[in-house]
């Protein structure tokens, strides 16, 4: 994987002023007895953009998924898609939303997510069926959205289980674009592909943001797949989006500690020298609970930390930590430590 790309010219196109999607201030606790998943989480999404979530599991990374496409309803705070509040929708009004295919999902295994006694056609084209699209227009929008994710029309009557893992991935993503949405929620959209199929589906992704214009989020625990494709990353941490700015700023110069970590956890990215995994890693608990949500497990937390600390915002970066300032050359002072150790 080459180093970090820089942002792309159609996102830098976009308006600064009218997000895509704008999450505001988001809380989500599912279960009964209810625990929280999501705490206050922000985020923006351009047209022409691409926006990476990264976290490892248990983040809350799907949980962000679901609530942007209005499975999950926040306890607090919106979701708004070109300015419209769909988090407060229900009903009647959820379902007409969802039938306009603005916000579509692409989930993370193809085969699982495909109908298996289908057709590829019959697939892609429920959602044109749904919106009561006439057959013949249907079939020329299954067609288009095959080829404009590379597959080939004669695909079209096959089974799910007749095709190669790439090529249901890619019948996903048909499936998304079919309708003409204005944003793209991708989970872990390359996961259970193998290395080769993982690079198509990136590059497409791409393709398809600049040709049609679309916002994408991809959601990923791996950074490598992310440091080619998206303009920005933001870093989610067990509920709590902690840092989040341009792609090449955050992997090659980290501000908060849980990124450092997981860009040094990261040998793909390339290009990237960052601190030493020594060096963010706690020699022992640190005896700091509550607060910022990643004290107990970083070196170079104090009293302090026993606060959630505030967002601070630095041109378009933005960082939750007490010690954005300072933790970098304590870093630096432990490795040389651990150098004459």
């Amino acid at each position: 994987m080459s180093a970090p790309a820089p942002a792309r010219d159609a996102a830098a196109a976009a308006s600064p002023e009218a997000p895509l999607l704008a999450v505001r201030g988001i809380d989500v606790s599912l279960g009964r007895p209810a625990v929280p998943i999501l705490r206050d989480v922000s985020l923006t999404v351009r047209a022409g953009e691409i926006v990476g979530i990264v976290g490892e599991t248990g983040s809350g990374k799907t949980t962000l998924a679901r609530t942007i496409f209005g499975l999950v309803r926040p306890l607090r705070g919106v979701v708004e898609v070109e300015g419209a509040p769909v988090s407060t929708l229900d009903g009647s009004r959820l379902r007409a939303f969802r039938r306009t295919g603005r916000v579509q999902l692409v989930f993370q295994d193809p085969l699982r997510s495909l109908d298996p006694d289908l057709t590829v056609a019959a697939i892609v084209g429920e959602g044109p069926a749904v919106q009561s699209v006439p057959a013949a227009e249907r079939r020329e929008k299954v067609v288009r959205a095959l080829e404009l994710v590379g597959l080939d029309s004669s695909v079209a009557g096959r089974m799910p289980g007749q095709i190669s893992g790439g090529q249901r991935q890619r019948v996903s993503i048909a499936r998304a674009i079919v309708s003409g949405p204005r944003l793209l929620v991708c989970d872990e959209p390359v996961s259970a592909l193998d290395a080769s199929n993982r690079n198509h589906i990136l590059r497409l992704l791409e393709d398809l943001r600049r040709e049609l214009g679309i916002g994408v989020v991809v959601i990923s625990h791996d950074l490598g797949s992310l440091a080619g494709i998206a303009d920005r990353v933001a870093v989610l941490y067990r509920g709590r989006i902690v840092e989040d700015g341009p792609v090449t700023d955050v992997f090659r110069d980290p501000r908060h500690p849980y990124t450092a970590l997981l860009v040094a956890s990261a040998p793909r990215v390339s290009g990237v020298h960052g601190h030493s995994l020594a060096a963010l890693r706690p020699a022992g608990p640190t005896g700091v609970a509550g607060g910022c949500v990643f004290a107990h497990r970083c070196p170079f937390a104090t009293s302090e930390c026993a606060i959630q600390p505030e967002t601070a915002v630095s041109g378009d970066r933005h960082v939750a930590c007490h010690h954005a300032a300072t933790w970098p050359s304590a870093a630096s002072r432990l490795e040389r430590n651990h150098a004459h150790g």
